[in-house]
Parts: structure tokens; sequence; C-alpha cells
């Protein structure tokens, strides 16, 4: 691939405050690695999809698929699928999204916050707003999604503050440490979105 190749459409962040989502460039590389992997059994993955096991990779494996992900075709009019989250200027994790089906553009977003200091601040919550407009506002998607499970009650909590709601769930078919958990889905539509941006725009007209 050639040398910075992922800048040909470089998009530009997300910013809300302190907090921004901003593509990632190659030198964020090994310190998202760090994040990652630096532990062989890091807190942050006994929270996030705790029932696929973490599989260890290379560096370099790592770097590859990333910069192959990153790289940006410029015939493609989706946005980039994966972007930093920063908080007061330092990596605290990563919000993406993937799609399931094309014909109806079922999509589906993922977030992980690595570092647990940031945990119950808040963070996910603003990065799920930010990310979810970002999406609405760039695609022409009737709905975003997102799956987690019963046991990761943060994240449901996150996510319902952010405006998505419980739409499914699959009773006891995930097993963590041992005990049965519920598969939950969740989502969010178009007009969900725009009736909660609403009142922002009101009030925003009348100032």
């Amino acid at each position: 691939m050639e040398e910075g190749a992922f800048h040909r459409m470089k998009e530009l962040p997300i910013v809300d405050g302190e907090l921004v989502l901003r593509c990632v460039e190659k030198q964020d590389l090994k310190e998202l690695y760090e994040l990652i992997y630096s532990d062989d059994v890091p807190e942050w993955k006994q929270w996030d999809a705790p029932y696929y096991p973490l599989k260890h990779e290379s560096y370099e494996s790592f770097e590859q698929g990333m910069l192959k992900r990153m790289d940006v075709d410029p015939g493609d009019s989706k946005p980039v699928s994966i972007r930093i989250i920063e908080s007061d200027r330092q990596i605290v994790g990563t919000i993406s999204y993937y799609i399931e089906d094309e014909l109806s553009m079922w999509l589906e977003m993922g977030i992980v916050i690595y570092r647990s200091v940031q945990w119950g601040r808040g963070v996910g919550t603003r990065s799920l707003v930010m990310w979810s407009s970002h999406l609405f506002e760039q695609m022409p998607l009737v709905r975003v999604g997102l799956t987690t499970w019963s046991g990761n009650e943060r994240m449901m909590r996150a996510a319902v503050k952010a405006g998505l709601q419980v739409e499914g769930r699959m009773r006891k078919c995930r097993i963590v440490r041992g005990q049965y958990y519920d598969s939950i889905r969740m989502g969010m539509l178009r007009e969900e979105w725009e009736q909660k941006l609403a009142p922002h725009t009101s009030r925003n007209v009348n100032n």
C-alpha cells in the first residue's frame, strides 16, 4: 500500500469540548497496540464481548490490519469505519461501525473504552451520541444498532442515554465466567434521532 494512502480522504474530527473522535493516524498505532495487548487479561476485555477470547497478535500483523482498515477508496462515499476516542488529548478508546447488510444499510456500531479510569464519566454516552449523529448525517441510514450482553449494564445505560432502546433480548445465550447472560440488541431509528435533535434545533433557532 502506498505510504500515506489513507490520508486521501481524511475526515474532520468530531469535537465536543475535550472529547474528540478523530481518524486514526499511523503514529497512533503503537499506543493503540499497547492499550489493547499490553496485559494478558486486560480489564476492558472483561466487559467487551468477554465470551470471545482476545487473540493476541504481533505488532506487525496489527499494523498491517489497521493500515488496511484506514485506507480509503476515493470512490466510496461511506465515512471511515473506525475513529479514535480522545479525551483531553489522550487516547482512551475507539469507536467504529460495520455494515451487516448493504441492501438495507443495516449498520452496527462498536465502542471500546480501554482506560478504566474513564469509565463512568460519560465518555461512552457522549461518544455514541456524536458517532450516531455523524453516521445518520453521512449515510442514508434508517437505523443504527449496537449489540451487547446483559452483564454489561454500564454499556446498556450509556446506549439508552444516547437514544438507543432495547429491541431484542436473546435469553441465556452467552456464558461469561460460568454464568449465563442474555444477548442484547439495541437500536435507534432515524426518526427517533431527529426527534431527539428537535429540542436542540428549536433552542438554536430561538436564540
